[in-house]
This record gives C-alpha cells, structure tokens and sequence, in this order.
C-alpha cells in the first residue's frame, strides 16, 4: 500500500503543501500544464531551492503578473496578512470575492480530470461550510475573500493535481501544529487560530504554541480536512521518500511542511482491511429520473461506492433498492441527504469490513503514450491489473477510435 503522510509539526499552508509536492516527486511542468487547463490567467509560479535551520527544502510563491495595492484581510475566516503564508503571506495582490459558485463553475468548466475536479471541490467546501457558520450565512452566500483569488485557487487545485499524479493508496497526517498569538485586522486583534481554520478541524487532533504566528491557514487546513484518511503520529510503514516543503518566515522552529512518500511494512503478505458503513432504503414512489442526480450526489458527498438495486415491495410494487458505502466520517452527510432529497421515509445503516487488495500504480508505456495502470496484490502476488478508465477515454477521444480498441491494445502490453 502507498502512503502518503503529513508531517505538519510546524502547521501547513497552500503553498508549502504544494512546494513539498514538487520537492517529493511530482514534475513541475505537469503540474504547470495541468493547471493551464483551469484557463486562468494573472499569475506566475516561482519556485526556488529555500531552508530554514539547515533543512533544504522548495519554496513556492504563487505570484501576480502585475503588482496591485493590497487588500484589507477579512478577519473572520480567510486570514490574516500576518499570519501563514497561503493566504496570507504571498497573496499581496488584489483578491477576488468569488462564491462557491463560481469557482465551482471555474472547476467544473475546465478540462481537469474528474478525480482532481472532486478533489479540487471537496476542498473548497470545507472553506465554504467554515466561512458560512462563522459568518452566519448559508453555503452559496458566502463569498471566499484570500481563499478565492487565484493564487489560493492555484494552492488548492494544484494540492488535487499533485495527488492525483502520486495516485497513494492512503493519506496519513500527524497532530497539527496552529501556532499561537494574535493577529491585527480591520476589526482589532484577533486570536491564533482564525475561526476558520477552528471551524475547518473540528474533530482532528491539533497542537498549538510553538510559536506566535499562525502556523496553519484554512486552504492548509481544508486540504488535509478533505484528503486524510487517518490522523495519527505513528508511523508504523517503511520511508521511501521525504520531502520539504519551505514557508516564508523564518521562526524558531523549523517553517518546513514535511511531507513522506511511504508503503505499508505489511503491504506485501496481507490485504487492506477497513471498517465503513452501509446506508441504504426502499424507494417505489420517485421519479425515475432522480436517480442518476442521487448517486452523482452521494459520490460527492463522500460515498465511495453506491449503486441501484432493482426490488419487489409489499402488495408486488416494483421498487428500487439505494445502497451507499461510506467511511464513519461522511455518514451524517450521506444519511441527512438521502433522507432530505429522496422520498424515503427512513433509512437503514449498518457497520461493514472491507476487505480490499494490496494496490500500486505503475506507468506503462504505449503507442499512445505513457498510462497509469492500477496492480492488485494478493499474498505479495500481483493477481490482476488494469488500465486508468479516464486516461483510456482520453486516448479515444484524441484519437478518434474506439475505446475497446484502446483497452484491447494497451491490455495486450500488460505484464
């Protein structure tokens, strides 16, 4: 199993999240190429070998074309021009008042793959659902201030890019360090953490005083929010690769994001197992076309898996049987939406294991170029692989030709 683990003993930001990307394995050119497809424009990516108390690192700044006077920070949520270095300490250009429509519009619109525009989206409505409990707003009322210019957009779209390309099996994260003091802003100080970082790690181990600044942003926060699996400060796995990631100030601790590429010490004798849960109810009076919005919708909200099963009712109705396969965490939200935009009357859930294959990604190359194939392990064998479904549609599009045709030639050079 491929790990990924945050170190975050000194906090995270967007930027260093993404600077520790490029430090780990990710091309800077693939990232720069695929970020072109979100079709905005005003930015530059500066990237520069840093450290901070001997620890060699990449810094990133996500800088304006142009130099514009700077904006007062909203001191609510989005940050603070004192604080991290995200939101807050390269973003010194004018910033855009986005809502989350827009900027879902922005992702939906461009030409990223599906799992980085989930991904991408996830994020962002762990700020939004922040921004609207602390400004007391509902979700697609709030407007991002830092977090919506095109710098923090760049943070997080890039951090979805960057982990799609890593394809990890898993997503670890220690304790994470917020920093401490206060901070000045239109209103007057205001304490370390910023109410939205609070509201964003509800319910995730945090430390905090290691130094008076703000150690954590709400895009450093949201990121983790929305792609850890597991937050723990064990490390119970075999190192491959560590790298930093540099912030801007220089404290007395280390300013460094670490980040570590791992695999499971276990991987290659047992298979993965994990606990989630099963929701699922009877439907036999909605409207058929509703469904498709239903399980697009449940994806969305966290189900990794959920599917339709035709059934028999009381009295012979036919009826429809929905099922959604869920981590602990996304539970309340699957619930609360099946029960809010189907016809159900009530819902069942139950504690399930799954039991899952060793996994691992490999590229391949083709006539059609390099593509990801997904490998599946059992006892330390590889018993099955299969080629990346997007990458293939890709291919046949490009090309014109059928997509069995990509699969038939590309399964023929698997090994």
């Amino acid at each position: 199993m491929k790990i990924l683990y945050y170190d975050c003993f000194s906090g995270i930001s967007g930027d260093m999240n993404l600077a520790a990307m490029l430090n780990l394995e990710v091309p800077e050119d693939y990232l720069i190429d695929e970020l072109k497809k979100l079709k905005l424009e005003g930015y530059h990516i500066a990237t520069s070998e840093a450290s901070r108390k001997g620890i060699f690192g990449t810094m990133v700044d996500v800088a304006p074309l142009a130099s514009v006077a700077p904006l007062v920070p909203d001191p609510l949520g989005s940050g603070t021009k004192g604080g991290g270095d995200d939101d807050h300490h390269h973003h010194h250009h004018h910033h855009e008042h986005r809502g989350l429509l827009e900027i879902e519009n922005i992702i939906n619109s461009s030409e990223l793959n599906d799992n980085v525009k989930k991904l991408s989206l996830d994020i962002f409505k762990e700020v939004a659902k922040a921004e609207a409990k602390v400004h007391n707003k509902p979700l697609y009322e709030v407007h991002f201030h830092e977090v919506g210019a095109v710098d923090s957009i760049i943070d997080t779209v890039g951090a979805a890019i960057c982990l799609d390309y890593l394809k990890v099996d898993k997503v670890m994260c220690s304790k994470i360090e917020l920093g401490g003091g206060f901070v000045n802003c239109a209103h007057g100080l205001i304490p370390v953490p910023a109410p939205a970082v609070v509201e964003i790690l509800k319910d995730v181990p945090v430390t905090s005083g290691a130094v008076q600044f703000e150690t954590t942003t709400p895009t450093g926060a949201a990121i983790l929010k929305a792609t850890v699996d597991e937050f723990t400060d064990r490390k119970d796995f075999k190192i491959q690769k560590v790298a930093y990631g540099i912030g801007h100030r220089d404290t007395e601790i280390p300013n460094v994001l670490r980040l570590i590429l791992a695999e499971d010490s276990d991987a290659q004798n047992t298979s993965d197992k994990e606990k989630a849960y099963m929701v699922e109810c009877n439907i036999d009076d909605m409207n058929a076309e509703m469904y498709d919005y239903i399980i697009e919708k449940l994806f969305n909200i966290g189900a990794s898996d959920a599917f339709l099963t035709p059934i028999i009712m009381k009295k012979g109705r036919p009826a429809v049987k929905i099922n959604a396969l869920t981590k602990g965490e996304n539970l309340e939200a699957v619930k609360a939406f099946i029960l809010k935009e189907t016809s159900t009357l009530g819902i069942r859930y139950y504690e399930v294991e799954k039991t899952m294959l060793n996994r691992d990604f490999t590229k391949l190359e083709t006539k059609y170029g390099l593509v990801t194939i997904k490998n599946g392990y059992y006892e330390g064998k590889k018993i099955k692989s299969k080629p990346e479904y997007s990458e293939c549609k890709k291919i046949a599009v490009e090309n014109g030709i059928a997509l069995k045709e990509v699969y038939d030639e590309i399964n023929k050079n698997i090994k």
